[in-house]
């Protein structure tokens, strides 16, 4: 079942047991430092899975940078993960400038990122 929020500008789509946050326009430092907040709200409430969907992103400061690398840290150490998506090669650039290159895996899709939890989920037959 979906279920869709808003909290704080940052829209919101929950499915089981990952998350994707829905990020658009310009993410100044002071924008990433609010998803990150939503980011420790979430796992707190104990949700491990989180898919940050770039795709209507155009601007990512590279000063909050080190701060996404940090939350991801913190949900791999609870056993989860943050996987992003619709990067442009724009703003890969900037991740990769950020020396955050090789912290993240990174999908296309939104629906790419998600159906890598449930591959990483799946019984090995």
């Amino acid at each position: 079942m979906n279920q869709a929020a808003e909290s704080q500008g940052i829209r919101a789509v929950s499915s089981g047991r990952v998350e994707t946050l829905m990020l658009e326009g310009e993410l100044l430092e002071k924008d990433l430092a609010q998803v990150c907040e939503e980011l420790v709200r979430r796992m707190q409430r104990g949700l491990r899975n989180v898919v940050l969907d770039f795709s209507e992103v155009d601007h990512l400061d590279y000063r909050g940078v080190p701060a996404l690398v940090a939350r991801a840290e913190a949900f791999r150490k609870a056993g989860g993960d943050i996987k992003l998506a619709g990067l442009s090669p724009y703003l890969a650039a900037i991740l990769r400038a950020a020396g955050a290159h090789d912290v993240f895996e990174l999908y296309p899709h939104m629906n790419d990122a998600r159906a890598a939890f449930a591959m990483a989920r799946a019984p090995f037959v």
